[in-house]
């Protein structure tokens, strides 16, 4: 694997992690109850920490997440839709940590560049995927409204889920396999929660793959700009 290559699948995971981060984190001080507020957090951390690795195989840190302009990022789409209400939030995750959980296993198996990290990040995803799964199945078999939020939720961002698959260069992972074995994943979590696969398209003609060739929709713009303003408020300032 050459440098510039390993640099890409570097930047597009990190870039992941970094988003789905701060929108977690957004959470702190608004969490239903109190136990979430912590466990909102502490998965934003462990993403925090995923990204600050992966950033740094890419070069500085700090000037990444802060100084790159919008069409620079390459996350995912998925990862950077609002928060919304928390069903919202609890749909995402788990369409991300299930696939986020398979991919590191993958990566992890592999060997490579990324397997130090992914060896490590896999434990930490586990937890985050059993968090969104856990409260699929309570939001989706709990009251009507609960069932309802979660349909909707869980229809709103599956649009967004054929992104997911589109290969990274860099990356040694059977794209093919894990696509199905989070469609089953998923699906299994669903049946379980009482609810059902989404029909809709996974993915726009307009927006497949779109993310990672740093074409982003209307709430990354302003979830950028409110990350990355007390850094461009002071440049060069010591903390």
């Amino acid at each position: 694997m050459t440098a510039t290559v390993a640099t890409t699948a570097a930047l597009a995971l990190g870039d992941d992690a970094l988003v789905l981060s701060h929108r977690l984190g957004e959470w702190v001080g608004h969490a239903p109850v109190l136990e979430e507020e912590v466990a909102l957090a502490n998965i934003a951390l462990d993403l925090l920490g995923q990204a600050r690795f992966l950033l740094s195989m890419v070069g500085d840190e700090d000037e990444l997440a802060y100084l790159r302009e919008e069409r620079a990022f390459t996350n995912l789409q998925l990862v950077e839709q609002p928060n919304g209400d928390f069903a919202h939030t609890i749909a995402r995750q788990l369409y991300f940590s299930t696939y986020q959980h398979l991919l590191y296993a993958q990566l992890a198996a592999a060997g490579g560049v990324f397997a130090p990290l992914a060896g490590k990040a896999v434990h930490e995803v586990a937890y985050h995927r059993d968090h969104a799964e856990q409260w699929t199945l309570r939001l989706g078999d709990g009251t009507d409204v609960s069932h309802e939020r979660m349909r909707r939720a869980c229809t709103a961002l599956w649009r967004f889920t054929g992104e997911l698959f589109q290969p990274v260069a860099g990356l040694d992972v059977d794209w093919a396999g894990l696509e199905t074995a989070w469609l089953e994943s998923v699906g299994d979590v669903l049946r379980r929660a009482t609810l059902t696969l989404p029909e809709g398209p996974r993915s726009g003609a307009w927006s497949a793959g779109a993310g990672r060739q740093g074409l982003h929709t209307e709430p990354f713009g302003r979830m950028l700009a409110e990350m990355q303003h007390l850094h461009r408020s002071h440049p060069g300032a010591s903390w």
